[in-house]
């Protein structure tokens, strides 16, 4: 197995906090949602599902880009 350089090691580390940060933004628009959805009118006033939908959508493209970076790194790895 060939030495992981400074490089690849930086590639994968930061495409898998990228998918970190984008499963927790897809589980806090989840969460967000089942807590406001007790409150139907605070839940309708803060934009209700639109709002869920945007977060969610915006955290699954932050995951996708991080499992991309990481794929990339290792494809074009030296």
């Amino acid at each position: 197995m060939d030495p992981v350089s400074g490089q690849l090691a930086g590639g994968i580390g930061l495409g898998l906090f990228a998918v970190l940060i984008g499963a927790g933004g897809i589980a806090a628009a989840i969460r967000t949602r089942r807590r406001r959805e007790h409150i139907a009118a605070t839940y309708g006033a803060t934009g209700g599902i639109v709002y869920t939908v945007v977060q969610a959508g915006c955290s699954a493209v932050l995951l996708l880009a991080g499992l991309g970076l990481v794929v990339l790194a290792l494809v074009l790895r030296r």
